[in-house]
């Protein structure tokens, strides 16, 4: 049992991870013709939570279509629970490149011992405007652009690009693009 705990407490080395998420997309298609993806799961919520009177947008099946969907992002909020207090020990620090590092210093922010920087990621920081814009309008942004774009990056990165979808390919180049546009011209200006 001490070496299952030492293995999953580990960053796995790429060529085991990648496959690994690699095999999900075949895997959900081969069992139930499934499809990758997160953002989803909102609206299977709200459709299994909301009163009998919704909108005509949360009629339909939920059970058939999004059980298990809501069952996988369980198992990911769990599992995430369990892998950052399980798995973690007290003293271990997320390691990053020194280039970042040396990048994020020339912004003000610092690396610390968690997997985010606490200058941006902090209850306080939502009463300042470089936090509520980066937590809320930033997250709204997310969160739009997702059912917008008719998914969230890991069901268009994942199952959109391996079924050759073109919609997906767009969406993911315009992920990058939106990342790199808010690291290197918003991020510095907002910080």
């Amino acid at each position: 049992m001490n070496d299952i705990v030492q293995l999953l407490s580990q960053p796995w080395p790429w060529y085991v991870s990648g496959p690994l998420i690699g095999l999900t997309v075949p895997a959900l298609l081969l069992f139930g013709g499934k499809r990758f993806g997160v953002s989803s799961s909102l609206r299977h919520a709200c459709a299994a939570l909301l009163p009998a009177g919704r909108s005509d947008y949360f009629r339909y099946p939920w059970k058939q279509l999004g059980g298990w969907n809501l069952m996988f992002v369980g198992g990911m909020v769990v599992g995430g629970w369990m892998a950052a207090t399980l798995l973690t020990s007290s003293d271990a620090v997320v390691q990053i490149s020194a280039a970042t590092v040396t990048d994020l210093a020339a912004l003000g922010v610092t690396h610390g011992p968690g997997l985010v920087p606490e200058e941006i990621f902090r209850w306080s920081s939502l009463a300042t405007p470089a936090g509520f814009l980066i937590i809320v309008v930033g997250g709204f942004f997310v969160g739009f652009g997702s059912r917008y774009a008719d998914g969230c990056t890991s069901g268009h990165g994942i199952t959109g690009l391996a079924t050759f979808q073109l919609s997906s390919l767009i969406a993911v180049l315009g992920f990058f693009a939106g990342g790199l546009l808010v690291t290197h011209v918003l991020l510095p200006i907002v910080l």
